[in-house]
Formats: C-alpha cells, structure tokens, sequence
C-alpha cells in the first residue's frame, strides 16, 4: 500500500468510515447533492455587517483582514478576558480568498500559546477533516467567536461575545466564503441567533450573508465521542459537493 493512500485511509478511519472503494465504477459515482431545506426563524437572523468592506484586488482580503487585526488589537482589553489569564489574542489564519471558513467557539490552552486556532488535539482533527474532502488546511480560512482564551476552556460569556464578535463578523464579511462550517453548538448558536441545540440544527443548511451556513459537531466532541464522526463526515461530504457546485 503507498504511503498516500495509507494517509487517506487513516483520515478516513478518523472520521469512522469503515475503507475505501477502488473499483472505478465507484469512483465514477457523485456524492448525493439534494439540499436540505432550513426551517424556522433563524435564516434571517444574521446580524447586520459591521462596516462595509468592498475588496477590489486580489490582496485586498489580506489587507482588510490585516486592518481588522489592528483594530482588535495585540492586547485588545474590550472584556474582561484579558485580565482572566489569556495569553495572547488569536485572530484567525488561513486563505484570505477561501471559498470555506471554519468558525469554533474560542481558543484552547495550545491556540493561547501557539496564537493561532486549531493547533491542538481537536485542530488536528480538523485538519484531517479538511484533508478528507481533498482540501489543505491553508485553503480554508478557521477563526473563533472569542479571540481570547476563557479561563478553564469555559463557555464565553454574553458580555465577552458582545465585545468579540463584530470582528469575526468583519472576517466573514472580508473573507466571502462559499460555506461556512460552525464548529460546535456555541459557534453555530452564535451565528443563527439560536438556542437549538446543536443536535437539531446539525444536518440542516442555512443562509448566512452570501453563503451557506452547515452546523456540526466540534472537533473536540468527536475526539469524546468518536461514533459522532460519521455524522460530520455526511456533512463535510455535503460541504465538498457544495463546493464543487455539485448542486
């Protein structure tokens, strides 16, 4: 077995898929691409942009994106999170120009230290996920709600996300990806203005400022609960389709 396909197999069994097909009949098969209809008041619930953003060269991203993290700030004290033990704040990496954007709750203990999000035992994961669906890490663009660090990995606060959240929603607006993935019943009840538990609102698609919005399981929830990885592989494979205008 060459070392690539022993990859992809392992990123497979990651996500609790049982192996892989070889046959080229299966090969030529598309991913069923039906599109599952949101319901109830949260499509139009999104806030409202910040401020306009209107990029018209290709680094213009980047550029917007840079001005966001200067108006953040390097030591942003707006909650009271930068007085509770964070180290550093983590904005956000990834393409600039991505067609998918990744949004978590906040920074754990590694993202802290290391300053960017996704680094740890779940953002390993993450990374998995994203290679499975033929992506690289830095094709795609992942954030945070929160910049900062909660103490002990709590639950942001409403005050923290009031504070926070204009600028993921300036990334979002910045970045104009196809589809965004909430990562997490935090993140997804964030952005959908919901308290639906993630469990009704994963599987189900929504509109969200020109793109797609897919809620589904955290990283860090299927790392305690591995037979959950089926689900968000269903989802990322609706994710991929989606991206290849498989519609």
């Amino acid at each position: 077995m060459n070392e690539q396909l022993k990859a992809h197999l392992e990123f497979f069994e990651e996500l609790g898929i049982d192996g892989l097909r070889l046959e080229p009949e299966w090969h030529a098969r598309r991913e069923p691409t039906q599109p599952v209809e949101p319901t109830g008041p949260m499509e139009c619930t999104e806030p409202a942009p910040s401020e306009p953003i209107e990029p018209t060269e290709p680094h213009a991203p980047m550029t917007a994106l840079l001005a966001i993290r200067d108006d953040l700030g390097a030591d942003c004290s707006r909650c009271k999170l930068h007085t509770l033990g964070r180290t550093q704040v983590v904005f956000g990496v990834g393409n600039p120009n991505a067609d998918l954007m990744f949004v978590g709750e906040a920074p754990g203990a590694d993202e802290d230290i290391q300053g960017e999000p996704f680094v740890g035992r779940a953002g390993q994961l993450l990374t998995k996920i994203i290679e499975a669906i033929d992506l690289r890490r830095e094709d795609v663009y992942i954030a945070n709600v929160i910049k900062c660090r909660p103490p002990g990995n709590r639950n942001p606060e409403p005050d923290e996300v009031e504070q926070c959240e204009p600028f993921l929603f300036r990334q979002i607006d910045t970045v104009k990806p196809k589809v965004i993935v909430a990562l997490g019943k935090f993140a997804a009840q964030c952005l959908l203005r919901s308290n639906d538990p993630i469990t009704r609102i994963r599987g189900r698609e929504f509109k969200y400022r020109d793109a797609i919005l897919i809620p589904t399981y955290h990283p860090a929830y299927l790392l305690r609960t591995p037979s959950a990885k089926r689900e968000v592989w269903e989802d990322m494979k609706r994710v991929r389709a989606i991206l290849r205008g498989e519609t």
